[in-house]
């Protein structure tokens, strides 16, 4: 990585800190400007009094140096608190805008993008090398050691600076010190660099090994999963497996943790024999008497701390430089763009209710793929009509009702909205248009009526009626704290557990509580027992009212009551018409499909 790449990652980590938390940023770093000069107060001072008492200062001057030691440390400290407590309250606000910024940041990707396996994989990727201390969350840690690394070198370089000018140090004596020094911290970069690439190489390593810890932590721990554990006597297989990676990380990580002590001894060796050549040095200056006892306590501990500070922050450096990788993929994944484009057209409000879809040579294959889940699909039907669509397992219907609600663009044609291209349309508006039950729904464990409404605040009449609608009244009637009964008990304690059948129910009426123009039902019966499944079938016009319906499913007995008929088959539609019309084509797809089920529900001698 260039320099030019270092210094852009470092401005934007900043500002990415300022903007979390310009609390934090600023406390965490006068915090560590304050620490760096706390200890110069003392050696300072204690230095002149030194000198002092050794001349006969008078009382006064004694009491003067002995006042600035302490008044200037007491309010050096004093800073030192109110800082601390800023960055004590700054922190939290950090956390809170960094998870902030993740779900901004999810809920922004497009639909495509969530689907992408390696953004996913990126996502859980970067969140695992923050909780073990890389990317921003490094940078964040170790920008109080560069400032007070860096504020030490200054202060102390400062301090000693006579030293180097004093007369009775021999020239020799002054180029061998500095030789030393030049060499202790050459030896430490190496051995910093080293270290660092053995830690970097590790964590490289272990990324799917924390991937799948974390997986596995999750099954074991949910309750959810606990039913087929225990069914399926996966206890000791999922503890093996737990404990195998553990012992592997465990032994990888020894071998690291050895690797950098062993050369975390050789810079120790040296840092301390250049300590030694420092004392060597005062000690033979202060026999010629060219410096001071208080110069010597003076130039002892700053020169200690500045070999300390120099280490440090070569160490700091080139960590910093390391982790400037990790800080790069954690910036990849925030800067993954939505291609989906927005347009600004509003959606017409039309009076006679009279809306056309068309599909007009539509062509689409999934990102990253070879293969067409949809080829050249033309169609055109209006607001109020009731569709059904059906098909085998992988014939295109899900990606048809996809491409229909935006959630991805067509690779070829387009999707008309009364004549106009859907992607011209500002595109939250086109999407408000849309109730889908998806086959693979999601409820949150939130409220019933705030799972009904997808909203914290909602209307409990409306919620009702649309649960009534669903087939949910009874269930409801039973619920001890009726629409305010939270689901599941992933935050409350006392929440209830439902039947995937009651859980397709509320999703239904979640999307009649969106009262939008068109509804999707994909697959919405497949978890109901018979009984409700004829209910939502006989209710069915009733539910959708004069919406748009398009209704998937397997189950083609449940296609009858529809106006129309799409059948796909290998991504494309290759019948459509009337339940009849269809069943009388006897070489057709429909009734080759009606056939084959049919054969299950009638009797055979």
């Amino acid at each position: 990585m260039k320099l030019r790449e270092h210094l852009h990652i470092i401005r934007r980590s900043i500002q990415l800190l300022d903007r979390l938390s310009r609390r934090n940023l600023l406390g965490r770093s006068l915090h560590a400007l304050v620490v760096a000069l706390m200890p110069y107060v003392p050696i300072y001072f204690s230095a002149r009094l030194i000198d002092a008492l050794i001349a006969g200062a008078p009382v006064q001057t004694l009491a003067l140096y002995a006042g600035l030691t302490i008044g200037l440390t007491a309010l050096l400290s004093l800073a030192k608190a109110f800082l601390l407590a800023q960055c004590e309250i700054g922190a939290p606000e950090m956390e809170l805008a960094y998870e902030w910024m993740h779900a901004e940041k999810a809920a922004q990707l497009s639909y495509a993008s969530i689907e992408d396996h390696e953004v996913a994989r990126l996502k859980q990727r970067i969140r695992s090398e923050t909780q073990t201390g890389f990317n921003l969350y490094y940078f964040y840690s170790s920008m109080e050691r560069v400032i007070q690394f860096s504020v030490r070198i200054l202060v102390s370089i400062s301090l000693t600076a006579s030293f180097f000018a004093a007369d009775t140090i021999a020239l020799p004596a002054k180029l061998l010190f500095a030789g030393g020094v030049v060499l202790t911290v050459a030896v430490n970069m190496l051995i910093g660099r080293r270290s660092a690439k053995i830690r970097s190489a590790f964590s490289a390593d272990c990324v799917q090994s924390n991937i799948m810890l974390g997986e596995l932590d999750g099954y074991i721990t949910d309750y959810k999963p606990g039913k087929d554990i225990r069914l399926y006597a996966m206890e000791e297989p999922l503890a093996a497996l737990d404990k195998r990676l553990l012992d592997e990380l465990g032994a990888y990580e020894m071998r690291v943790y050895l690797k950098c002590a062993g050369l975390e001894l050789i810079a120790t060796v040296m840092n301390y024999a250049l300590r030694f050549g420092v004392y060597l040095l005062l000690i033979s200056g202060a026999l010629m008497g060219g410096v001071t006892v208080g110069s010597i306590a003076q130039y002892v501990s700053s020169v200690m701390l500045l070999l300390t500070a120099v280490m440090e922050l070569v160490r700091t450096a080139q960590q910093l430089a390391l982790n400037d990788t990790y800080t790069r993929r954690f910036f990849s994944y925030f800067d993954i763009p939505n291609p989906m484009y927005k347009g600004s057209l509003s959606v017409e409000k039309r009076d006679d209710n009279e809306y056309y879809i068309e599909f007009c040579d539509v062509t689409f294959k999934y990102p990253n793929t070879d293969a067409y889940a949809l080829r050249h699909v033309n169609l055109r039907f209006r607001v109020g009509e009731k569709l059904a669509v059906v098909g085998m397992n992988g014939s295109g219907k899900t990606t048809f009702i996809k491409l229909l609600c935006r959630l991805y663009d067509p690779t070829e044609g387009e999707i008309r909205l009364n004549g106009v291209d859907i992607r011209k349309y500002d595109y939250d508006e086109y999407m408000a248009i849309f109730s889908v039950v998806f086959q693979d729904f999601q409820l949150f464990a939130y409220s019933l009526g705030q799972s009904v409404a997808a909203s914290a605040e909602y209307d409990a009449k409306r919620a009702e009626a649309c649960l009534r609608e669903a087939g949910f009244e009874e269930r409801l009637s039973s619920m001890p704290k009726g629409l305010d009964t939270s689901l599941y008990q992933d935050f409350d304690k006392n929440g209830i557990e439902i039947s995937g059948g009651e859980a397709q129910k509320i999703a239904i009426a979640r999307a009649l509580y969106k009262n939008a123009p068109f509804i999707v039902l994909d697959e919405p019966t497949a978890a109901l027992d018979p009984v409700s499944e004829y209910e939502v079938y006989r209710r069915f016009g009733e539910i959708s009212g004069g919406k748009t319906a398009i209704y998937i499913s397997h189950r083609l007995a449940s296609c009858r009551f529809c106006d129309e008929i799409l059948v796909f088959h290998e991504g494309q539609i290759v019948q459509h018409g009337a339940h009849e019309a269809l069943l009388a084509q006897e070489n057709g797809k429909y009734a080759e499909l009606w056939n084959a089920q049919a054969q299950y529900y009638t009797e055979t001698a």
